[in-house]
């Protein structure tokens, strides 16, 4: 039973009352000398009195200390002084809380250190609890102020993450704690290298219970320990894939047990400055990729900016015609209502697609795409998409003609996904045609691929631009001068929904103003 803080409170008070009235009540009793009232005896019976109230005092003081080392104690684990798992459970709480109210991810890594067993059987369990110790102390210089780490049990650790803006940032403090494990350290005549295996679980989109997020946690976790090889590597939940830090594979594949002898680096010397040399000539390499990487990221960072400008431009650029047509709609004139409505439903449209392909752009990035594969047909999809895509064209007075089989052409594939590929490529050819310029739909079987082919006679690709014409935000000069409109993004969605159907997509141009045709080519699955 738990008892609140101010009964605690009284209760130590009414210890200390009892306490001293026994102290008390004892020295009067040894003290008093019946029928006297000589003053010498009252002096001394009050110095005794005095005597068991200081007494009383210290063995309060000394029983209150203790009552405050339990409470601290409770919820905490003896060994590394970490949370323990009930204390999780109420953190957990509090970040779901959170996450519903910023709209955040809340991720839960599962740690289990690699080879714990072989260390605690071959250099004993005391060097195993200060492995335990340290392993602890290196998890939780790396976490977040405001995240949470705990040990789980025996050699096993959980990280509770708050406020995840992105599951690759889960992923990034999973490779943080590999490589800080894997500094080698020297214990007693050992020198060790931690490694350790992590499953990495997400809310809400594992599950809304911190039980099932740790099952599932575990269930990663596992996964990443059985993989090719074994060691120091991370997996999430919902993604089949096994990952590893970067920074730890390449010293980590050598090695065969986690831990050597400190004496063996001193048996030869001359072999000791090679190795010495070596660690040099490596530092100094990775001091230059450092800087070459300082490079990159600050460059992605300049285009990270540049596009969010962008995006906030796209985004604000359809506000302006919505508001001027709302506040036309208090017209009497029914006419100017409708075009008004028009106006209001073809601007919330062009931001719902600009939303959508964002959207499916970061999917992309964290490989969340949803694919409802069933058999379609290639030639009903290029139909359903030619045919959104003609009022377009015709305000544009650009000539359009599509061939294809009179058969059916099947594939594997998502009906409404692919009929998103065949748009996105059309309205990239109307938009970067001019006007009465041409543009043509094919679809074909070749041998065991189904070839989707958009061509037109519009402005054409620099071949330096068709190396990353399919990169997001990337949108050549020429083509910004020609149409403002769009985010770049339009052909990184192509290109990622295509690989979802594991089929391919390329750009084939002659140069300016010689047009551009895009490829998309998916497996066949024969006749259905």
């Amino acid at each position: 039973m738990v008892r609140g803080r101010g009964a605690c409170q009284q209760s130590k008070a009414q210890k200390i009352e009892r306490l001293l009235a026994a102290r008390i009540h004892q020295s009067g009793a040894n003290a008093h000398v019946p029928g006297s009232t000589d003053p010498a005896d009252l002096v001394q019976v009050n110095e005794q009195l005095i005597i068991a109230a200081l007494q009383a005092r210290q063995e309060s003081e000394a029983a209150t200390h203790k009552l405050d080392e339990a409470v601290r104690s409770v919820g905490m684990d003896s060994l590394t002084s970490l949370p323990n798992r009930e204390r999780l459970s109420e953190r957990f709480r509090t970040a779901i809380a959170n996450s519903r109210r910023y709209g955040e991810f809340v991720a839960l890594l599962f740690i289990d250190l690699d080879d714990f067993k072989w260390i605690n059987d071959t250099l004993g369990h005391t060097v195993g609890d200060e492995v335990l110790r340290l392993a602890a102390h290196r998890l939780a210089a790396v976490t977040r102020e405001g995240d949470m780490i705990s040990r789980y049990g025996g050699d096993e650790f959980l990280i509770l993450l708050n406020r995840v803006a992105d599951a690759s940032d889960a992923g990034a403090t999973a490779e943080k704690l590999i490589d800080a494990l894997g500094v080698p350290c020297r214990m007693g005549a050992h020198v060790l290298r931690l490694s350790a295996s992590i499953g990495i679980s997400l809310f809400p989109i594992d599950g809304d219970d911190v039980e099932i997020l740790i099952d599932r946690a575990d269930a990663a976790m596992y996964r990443a320990k059985k993989g090719q090889k074994g060691r120091g590597r991370y997996a999430f939940y919902g993604d089949r894939v096994v990952r590893e830090s970067p920074g730890d594979s390449a010293v980590r594949a050598p090695r065969s047990r986690p831990f050597s002898r400190y004496q063996a680096a001193a048996v030869r010397p001359g072999a000791r400055i090679d190795q010495l040399q070596e660690a040099n000539e490596n530092l100094v390499l990775a001091a230059l990729n450092s800087r070459q990487s300082q490079a990159t990221a600050e460059a992605a960072y300049q285009h990270q900016q540049q596009a969010m400008a962008m995006v906030a431009h796209e985004l604000r650029n359809p506000l302006t015609p919505i508001l001027i047509a709302a506040t036309m709609l208090r017209s009497e004139s029914a006419n100017v209502r409708i075009d008004m409505q028009r106006i209001i439903e073809r601007e919330v449209m062009h931001i719902s697609r600009l939303i959508g392909d964002l959207v499916d752009v970061a999917r992309a990035k964290s490989g969340k795409f949803q694919i409802d594969r069933r058999p379609v047909d290639m030639v009903l999809i290029a139909e359903l998409a030619a045919e959104a895509c003609r009022s377009v064209m015709e305000a544009r007075r650009q000539r359009f003609s599509m061939s294809a089989s009179s058969e059916r052409l099947i594939v594997d594939g998502d009906a409404d996904r692919l009929t998103q590929v065949l748009r996105n490529l059309l309205d990239n050819a109307s938009k970067y045609t001019p006007e009465e310029g041409e543009i043509a739909l094919s679809v074909r079987e070749v041998g065991a691929q189904i070839e989707v082919c958009v061509a037109d006679s519009g402005i054409g690709i620099a071949p330096e631009a068709l190396t990353n014409v399919f990169e997001p935000f990337v949108q050549e000069v020429r083509a910004v001068g020609v149409n403002g409109t769009g985010l770049g993004i339009g052909l990184t969605v192509v290109r990622e929904l295509v690989h979802a159907h594991d089929g391919q997509v390329i750009a084939v141009s002659g140069g300016l103003g010689e047009g551009t045709r895009f490829v998309v080519t998916l497996p066949s699955v024969g006749p259905s």
